[in-house]
């Protein structure tokens, strides 16, 4: 599959802002760099306890890092679905329903509004029951239908992130590997580190060096140096 990134538009769906770029912010890179049109649009996000030396973070903070990770990226638009803590880490108790809709049609950057070539969603195995539910609201807006009378993006794809390989089920490895070039990964680890919020050293999923060690991994099963892993949900040649 080789692909003109140049004369593609994509929306990928994000959970909570850092997903875009732990699972496809190579891809990210590589396409802005090619001249296309990405935008992305986050499910929520809202106050959260953690293990940083300061124990929480905050949305305002998340905020200021989804305005900088977007400058960085030169993203075209972004939105976010639901901000707040009545659906932060609680995204199964909003509905498939609820999140379809706004994917598919109520979202500013909506599938119908914008009419993505390219949508890019987590991986519905994630232990992560907010990535489960993007990611079931996402196969529910992107169902087949009659692409004379709804929009349908010609390539769906599922993206990974280290944390998902701790799973209760096995999975088949990506079918889709996209080559990522140094600046391309670098980007992604600059956007990463941007979440300062977000970012942890090693070992930790989120550190720049799982990041580039998964990336060797998918381009060592590809022959090339770097590369992103995909699931393909639909791709229509």
């Amino acid at each position: 599959m080789n692909t003109d990134w140049s004369q593609e538009r994509l929306l990928v769906l994000a959970p909570h802002p850092d997903d875009e770029t732990l699972g496809c912010g190579g891809l990210i890179s590589k396409a802005k760099n090619a001249g296309a049109e990405v935008f992305v649009q986050f499910a929520t996000v809202g106050d959260t306890a953690d293990r940083s030396p300061r124990g929480f973070s905050t949305a305002e903070e998340r905020f200021v890092e989804i305005k900088k990770v977007c400058e960085h990226y030169g993203w075209d638009d972004w939105h976010m679905a639901l901000p707040g803590d009545d659906f932060h880490l609680r995204l199964d108790l909003a509905g498939r329903l609820r999140l379809a809709q706004v994917f598919e049609q109520e979202s500013p950057i909506s599938i119908a509004r914008i009419r993505p070539t390219v949508v890019l969603a987590p991986h519905p195995t994630s232990y992560n029951q907010d990535h489960r539910a993007v990611a079931e609201a996402a196969h529910t807006a992107l169902r087949p239908s009659n692409a004379a009378s709804r929009h349908h993006p010609r390539l769906a794809l599922a993206y990974e992130e280290a944390a998902d390989q701790w799973r209760t089920e096995a999975v088949i490895p990506p079918n889709l590997l996209v080559e990522l070039s140094e600046k391309e990964l670098s980007d992604k680890l600059l956007a990463m580190e941007t979440y300062g919020s977000q970012s942890h050293p090693h070992p930790h999923t989120r550190s720049s060096l799982t990041l580039r060690s998964l990336a060797v991994l998918r381009g060592m099963q590809a022959g090339v140096p770097l590369a992103e892993g995909f699931h393909v949900l639909r791709c229509l040649a």
